[in-house]
């Protein structure tokens, strides 16, 4: 029984820790992968930085949008097609 808790309870802590990996809270409101370019600006605002992702030909493939919090964190979310597709929060 007690192997069975275990093995749940580290199941629960790897699915919550996943999804805190692709999704970002903006005051009262969460940016998710998959979310459109409109919804970033439209929770998060304008970017304070937009770096262009090239591919190894130096094509621009898509844009990492970096937003600085007053607490030193930093949130990262990567477009690819008009989309959200990565999104990161650096302490």
């Amino acid at each position: 029984m007690r192997t069975t808790t275990a093995i749940l309870a580290a199941l629960l802590l790897a699915t919550s820790l996943a999804a805190q990996a692709n999704s970002v809270r903006i005051g009262n409101r969460i940016i998710t992968e998959g979310d459109s370019i409109g919804t970033v600006r439209q929770v998060a605002g304008t970017p304070d930085r937009i770096v262009t992702l090239e591919n190894d030909r130096g094509a621009a493939v898509g844009e990492r949008w970096e937003y600085y919090r007053p607490d030193g964190t930093t949130v990262l979310i990567t477009i690819h097609g008009g989309r959200g597709t990565g999104v990161d929060e650096v302490r």
